[in-house]
């Protein structure tokens, strides 16, 4: 009698700029690798090499060098590449895919951000991409907080960050409204606390998921 495949596990972070959701994606991986799971840590917009040329397009830069609408289209660009190369292929070898942002954030930066584009966000990805997630973890941040983590970085991809607090605070609003709108894949983890503490109630959500 054989045994069957492992099941693949697709899990994503999401949250504002400066939530620590980097962090905690990579505490997670090592944590599960610690426990024997065959983890892939990849992120967004990235992932695959053609998505990582695009990234260097949309991150940086004058924060209006692109229209939301031109935006959008490099982003679904960038996941459907990603999705091809790496997000399918380890689901399709039974490995925990543990990515740094995903379609929820296109839901917001670019369906919220600059005008109301969220019906053709959603129409996208119903035609290009059509996979949710499995597990979404919210790490929620007070946005104040989150900008000057962001900024103290000192990268050449703060374009986001460049829009200022008002869209940090619009953002935090649209994530905690996104997960009850997806609820059953979503799940609200408080990243006001220290880091140890965040991860480890993000190692017992997922261990929940993957039991």
């Amino acid at each position: 009698m054989t045994t069957p495949p492992a099941k693949g596990l697709f899990l994503t972070f999401e949250g504002i700029d400066g939530s620590g959701k980097s962090t905690q994606c990579r505490m997670l991986a090592e944590a599960l690798q610690a426990q024997g799971r065959d983890v892939v840590l990849t992120r967004e917009p990235g992932g695959s090499r053609g998505a990582e040329e695009i990234r260097s397009l949309v991150l940086e830069g004058d924060p209006d060098r692109w229209s939301a609408e031109t935006e959008l289209l490099l982003f679904t660009a960038a996941r459907r590449d990603h999705l091809e190369r790496t997000i399918e292929p380890a689901l399709a070898a039974g490995k925990v895919v543990i990515c740094d942002r995903f379609a929820d954030s296109t839901r917001m930066y670019q369906g919220l951000s600059r005008g109301n584009l969220r019906a053709k966000v959603d129409k996208l990805h119903e035609m290009m991409i059509t996979r949710e997630p499995d597990l979404t973890l919210l790490i929620d941040m007070d946005p104040e907080v989150g900008l000057s983590r962001a900024k103290g970085r000192q990268t050449t991809e703060e374009r986001f960050e460049d829009f200022g607090i008002e869209l940090q605070q619009k953002m935090r609003a649209g994530f905690l409204a996104l997960a009850q709108e997806f609820a059953p894949r979503f799940r609200v983890i408080d990243g006001n606390r220290p880091v140890d503490t965040v991860a480890a109630d993000v190692l017992t959500t997922a261990q929940a998921a993957l039991s």
